[in-house]
């Protein structure tokens, strides 16, 4: 069955206007030849038609009041009311016309229209479907919840997180699960929320964990609803405390290594002393100078105790280009506003070494701030940061030039000049390298060589 769209089609617009033309002549010759009183002007409406959907309003109504004179013309019908006759059929022809314009015109504005939105539809689909795949498809837990707190929808994360092997827990209350959710989108509902929380959760089976959230609130049709990503940080939470104490246990060990030196230093010098009095005869036979002696050398028995550097858990291969490329990140902001240089010499490519990650990072760390403070009074600001494979071990060396004026006034002023932590940390980074490093490295100064 045909219909105007494909009636009316471009293609057609040459040809029907070929059969407009040829009807308006036939009309107008058969309405010639035949009886008076008797016209076939009507006819005239089916070629006024067919140019309609072609043809714009002006050149319309021309073809319409062509098509009124040629009715009036050959038909021969009284002429007093010619006038009136010929009025009518213009209004007619002309409105016909034009209404078969209009049709034409709203139905291609229409057809147009759902056109759109079948194309706006597909792409709604195909949106919705790659937003579902990606909620599917995410390793965090994202969950929707309604203004009562139950669960309207839940990826297969949320399933595995809250409740694994058991119901699904859409159309459940998020209460028996993370409570602190329902009470954020029942409190204050008009107002939106955009932010991050950590709460205690708790799965089907009892089990407790950590969750960190991230949610939102925002308000449909049906009232406040409220979108959450929910992740399991209880791993986290164990490795964060077991690494605070590990760092913890290396400080102190550090810290007791700098202090059990210089007691030593100060024991030695004590001892020096003690051995020279003791040469006296009117010392030798003193009881107090004699418990003196002994607590002298008990003091540098403790002293003289080394710290047992236990082998490190942590140890393992290392790539030492990512250990120097966080080294780059975590010194040169601070250089960069001491107005200092950093000459990077690094071979590339770096092979892997067996050592504590943290304890390298702390090492270099700890030598490139001695190194800062050590330029601080000096006139060459550059340090150079060089890393070479030298066969069966990896040489890193950090360098710089201070005077010799410049290095006294930091290391040797007395204590009353120079604040303590200021001295210790240049005066021991050797002490530093060897305690975090433990067998992977050795001491060379302000350089070290890894063992592979």
């Amino acid at each position: 069955m045909w219909d105007l769209p494909s009636i009316y089609a471009p293609a057609n617009r040459a040809k029907l206007l070929v059969i407009a033309g040829l009807l308006v002549m036939a009309i107008a010759v058969i309405d010639w030849l035949i009886e008076p009183y008797v016209s076939l002007g009507f006819l005239y409406l089916f070629p006024v038609m067919i140019v309609g959907g072609y043809l714009s309003r002006k050149q319309i109504i021309g073809v319409a009041l062509v098509c009124a004179l040629l009715q009036e013309a050959f038909s021969d019908l009284p002429e007093q009311e010619a006038l009136v006759r010929l009025v009518f059929s213009s209004a007619g022809f002309i409105g016909t016309g034009l209404f078969i314009s209009e049709l034409l015109h709203n139905r291609r504005i229409i057809l147009k229209h759902v056109e759109e939105l079948k194309d706006q539809i597909n792409l709604r689909q195909h949106a919705e479907e790659e937003l579902r795949i990606l909620v599917e498809s995410s390793p965090a837990a994202i969950i929707t919840i309604d203004s009562n707190g139950k669960i309207l929808l839940a990826n297969e994360a949320a399933q595995q997180l809250l409740a694994p092997g058991a119901q699904p827990i859409q159309g459940q209350a998020i209460s028996a699960y993370l409570p602190w959710l329902q009470t954020a989108v029942q409190t204050r509902p008009s107002r939106v929320f955009r932010t991050a929380l950590q709460c205690s959760g708790q799965r089907s089976n009892g089990e407790t964990f950590l969750a960190g959230i991230w949610f939102s609130t925002y308000t449909s049709i049906s009232g406040p609803r409220l979108a959450a990503i929910v992740v399991d940080l209880s791993e986290d939470l164990r490795s964060r405390e077991d690494l605070s104490l590990d760092h913890l246990l290396k400080n102190s060990r550090i810290l007791m290594s700098a202090v059990a030196h210089e007691v030593r230093n100060l024991c030695g010098a004590v001892l020096v002393v003690q051995k020279n009095l003791s040469r006296l005869s009117e010392l030798q036979h003193n009881e107090d100078f004699q418990a003196l002696s002994m607590l002298v050398q008990s003091l540098e028995k403790i002293s003289a105790m080394e710290l047992q550097v236990s082998p490190t858990q942590d140890a393992g291969a290392v790539e030492l280009t990512w250990v120097l490329d966080e080294l780059r990140v975590l010194i040169e902001s601070a250089y960069h506003e001491s107005e200092m240089e950093i000459d990077w010499q690094i071979q590339d490519p770096l092979p892997r070494v067996w050592a504590d990650r943290y304890g390298l990072v702390q090492v270099f760390l700890n030598l490139a701030r001695n190194s800062q403070r050590a330029m601080q009074c000096s006139e060459t600001k550059r340090l150079c940061v060089s890393a070479s494979d030298e066969g069966s071990t990896v040489v890193i060396r950090l360098q710089t030039r201070v005077s010799v004026s410049a290095l006294r006034k930091i290391c040797f002023a007395p204590f009353n000049a120079a604040p303590i932590p200021r001295v210790w940390a240049f005066m021991y980074p050797a002490l530093s390298f060897t305690a975090l490093a433990a067998n992977s490295f050795t001491n060379a100064g302000l350089g070290g060589a890894a063992s592979r």
